[in-house]
This record gives structure tokens, C-alpha cells and sequence, in this order.
């Protein structure tokens, strides 16, 4: 613990990395001023380059452009495809409807007659039962020695 406050106590200033004013040359003295021939070849490098650079923009606008008509087409595509499955899906869901309510009514129906068919049914036991009786009778007369 004793160095950082040892260190901190020194004397001597940390030294500055930038470097002093008086070795820096000034930029008016370190480099005449550009002539005519040097000026053009400049600008004409800076009309190269922004050629370049508008060209590169065209191309990723028009690639932008052909990306964005390729998914609008294919949402409008999918929306119509949606669209018909929607409507055949309807078109399902109500012919399912009405052949349920056909198949309730007829099984409606079909009680109400089972129902007509219950005293039928009892007459018929009962029938069965006389004819069981007089089957029985005649077997006994038939049996007489």
C-alpha cells in the first residue's frame, strides 16, 4: 500500500505524449500550395469516386427494388392462395352443416317411428306368448295315449 502513495507523491510530472508545438511544422510551411494540374487530377479522382459510389447505390437500389417486387408478388400470391382455401374451407364447413342437420332430422325422424314401433312391439310379445301357449296346448293333446 505504500508504493501507490510513493508514486503519487513523486515530483516529477508524467510526460506529455503529444508532441510540442515548436516540432510540429505548420501546414502553410510544410507544403506549397497544389497547382492547376494537381488540382484537376484531384477533382477528377473525386468525380471517379462519386461515379463509382452513384453506381454502387443504382445497383443496390435496383436489387433493393427487385427484392421488394419479388416478396409483394409472392404476398400477393399467398394472399389469394389464402383467399381460396379460406373460401373452400367455408364452402366445406357449410356443406358439413347441412348434411349434420340432414342426419340429425332423419334420426329424429327415425325415433319418432321407433316410437310408433314400441306398442308394436309389445303386441307382438303378446302374440308370441299366445302362440307359445297354444303350442304348448296342442303338444299335450297330441301326447293323450
Amino acid at each position: 500500500m505504500e508504493e501507490p502513495a510513493a508514486a503519487a507523491a513523486s515530483p516529477d510530472p508524467p510526460e506529455d505524449p503529444s508532441p510540442s508545438p515548436s516540432s510540429v511544422p505548420s501546414p502553410a510551411a510544410a507544403a506549397p500550395p497544389p497547382g492547376p494540374r494537381e488540382l484537376a487530377a484531384a477533382m477528377e479522382a473525386v468525380e471517379r469516386d462519386a461515379a463509382a459510389i452513384s453506381d454502387s447505390y443504382a445497383s443496390l437500389f435496383a436489387s433493393l427494388r427487385v427484392a421488394l417486387a419479388n416478396v409483394t408478388s409472392t404476398s400477393a400470391e399467398n394472399m389469394e392462395c389464402l383467399g381460396d382455401v379460406v373460401g373452400r374451407l367455408q364452402e366445406s364447413a357449410l356443406e358439413a352443416s347441412s348434411k349434420g342437420n340432414k342426419y340429425i332430422n332423419s334420426c329424429l325422424r327415425l325415433n319418432e317411428e321407433m316410437r310408433g314401433l314400441e306398442s308394436l312391439a309389445m303386441q307382438l310379445k303378446i302374440l308370441r306368448k299366445n302362440v307359445d301357449s297354444l303350442d304348448l296346448a296342442v303338444n299335450q293333446l297330441l301326447r293323450l295315449p
